[in-house]
């Protein structure tokens, strides 16, 4: 990517910049080229409240261009992760009963590493009555 973009928000009509370092973090985490400028997004994130964007927007970590997730105006809330200890800020309001993971440990836990629950629901499905069975 070249340089810097002048983008239209959508929602307010006004101009502002997509950074060639925004770009480039958007790229490397496969987000699409925003379509509200900044404040939009957080107040359109606001308005949500957290109903059911989970990690899809990635807005949290816009600010910093790279430089993780600390920007400074984000809306998520700073939690420590379960699984690196590291500190963080997650788009969602804890409960308190599940663990929560940073970006890292939560995509390697969402890539396979999560236990043998899965295999459970396939199990059933092999039943008895396999059909090739006898005198062929």
């Amino acid at each position: 990517m070249a340089g810097d973009l002048q983008l239209t928000c959508s929602d307010c009509g006004r101009e502002f910049t997509f950074t060639a370092a925004d770009q480039t973090f958007f790229q490397e985490r496969g987000y699409s080229t925003p379509k509200r400028c900044k404040p939009c997004r957080q107040a359109k994130k606001a308005d949500q409240a957290g109903g059911g964007g989970g990690f899809g927007g990635g807005g949290s970590s816009y600010g910093g261009g790279g430089g993780g997730y600390s920007s400074r105006a984000t809306t998520g809330t700073a939690v420590v992760c379960s699984g690196c200890g590291q500190q963080t800020t997650v788009p969602f309001e804890p409960r308190g009963d599940r663990p929560v993971f940073c970006r890292d440990c939560f995509q390697a836990q969402k890539g396979g590493s999560g236990g043998g629950g899965g295999r459970g629901r396939g199990g059933n499905d092999r039943g008895g009555g396999g059909g090739r069975g006898g005198r062929y």
